[in-house]
């Protein structure tokens, strides 16, 4: 009898593995990683699919208290017609208003509190529970390091979660509404990377902050957000990439570990996470993975790190991509990234 098969899951692998995105980074120059940057960052914004019009911010501050020198505001901001977004903004209390200082996008990954605990909040124990668990609340420790840190809910979760979201609680509402737009051309990956550019539409109107001095970072689908985000839009310095980085192979076809606020189609057609990373070179970026990362495994996130490493150095700018293997879990390590940003904001 034939060798047959009827497992989508075999089928998935086996093209998987045979599998070379036709975009991928093969060069080892400068010219070469220059051709490529441009034709790669044509297709990458092409695959992104339909972009909403901004609308007038009209923002909010709609509380402020200060605690631990740090104040925390909770700002509401009209991302397009028909949406708007919920932020956490810190700042050291004496931050001047003077156009000087730093700021840095902060993106929640996949769990059920949104910016919360990202931004240090410990009013509950759940958030507390994520805090200690992964190092969360990086919005809040690099305010105490003296940045203006921001800290959106992404679409469909904390404050953006609705309530028909629980009327079938055996689907991932990521991918429901994934769904419900792309029937439309329109991705929720590629929305939250226009709230985040809204978000710096919204830090350029602060009095504290220059402009010239905006960075990100996010673990996990903060992570997915972080590479995506700065990949596409210029106006972030450097960014910070937690716990995200590995092949899709891996991670997306052999252990279907994302949802669908996390890929837009035909992304893989065309380019493997270190290539997306790679759109990110010249500017400088630091990489953080966890010995102990049981979500994306550390094997895998090496491979995508080694991968990066050619394109940094066919940039001409291998001294500007840090990596940090850290000995810890799905976390954020809270050692380089301050220096990082230190240095190249």
């Amino acid at each position: 009898m034939a060798n047959r098969n009827f497992s989508m899951i075999d089928y998935y692998n086996k093209l998987a593995a045979e599998h070379v995105p036709e975009l991928q980074f093969t060069g080892s120059t400068v010219d070469e990683f220059e051709a490529w940057h441009e034709q790669a960052q044509a297709k990458f914004i092409e695959l992104l699919g339909r972009w909403p019009k901004p609308a007038p911010l009209n923002a909010e501050v709609i509380a402020s208290v200060e605690h631990d020198g740090i104040i925390r505001e909770r700002v509401v901001f009209d991302s397009e017609e028909y949406m708007s977004v919920p932020a956490v903004v810190l700042r050291p209390a004496d931050m001047a208003a003077d156009g000087s200082n730093p700021a840095i996008l902060c993106s929640h990954g996949h769990g059920n509190y949104g910016k919360e605990p990202v931004s240090g909040n410990r009013s509950s124990r759940v958030y507390v529970s994520d805090i200690e668990a992964m190092n969360y609340d990086y919005g809040w420790q690099m305010a105490k390091h003296g940045y203006m840190t921001i800290s959106p809910d992404l679409r469909v979760f904390g404050e953006r979660a609705s309530i028909g979201d629980m009327v079938r609680t055996d689907r991932d509402k990521c991918n429901v509404h994934f769904i419900r737009g792309a029937i439309m051309g329109i991705y929720t990956l590629t929305l939250n990377i226009f709230d985040f550019q809204r978000c710096i539409d919204y830090l350029e109107t602060r009095p504290e902050v220059d402009a010239s001095r905006i960075g990100m970072m996010g673990l996990s689908q903060g992570g997915t957000q972080t590479t995506f985000t700065t990949a596409a839009e210029p106006r972030i310095k450097a960014a910070d990439i937690i716990g995200y980085l590995n092949p899709w192979e891996r991670f997306g076809v052999n252990r279907a570990n994302f949802c669908g606020s996390q890929i837009v189609p035909n992304i893989y057609r065309y380019f493997d996470t270190h290539d997306i990373a790679g759109l990110i070179a010249p500017r400088p970026l630091l990489v953080e993975a966890g010995y102990h990362d049981l979500c994306f495994y550390i094997e895998d996130q090496l491979v995508s790190i080694e991968a990066l490493k050619k394109i940094y150095a066919a940039a001409g700018v291998e001294e500007d991509l840090w990596v940090e293997i850290h000995p810890g879990p799905h976390a954020f390590a809270g050692n380089l990234a301050f220096e990082f940003f230190d240095k190249y904001l």
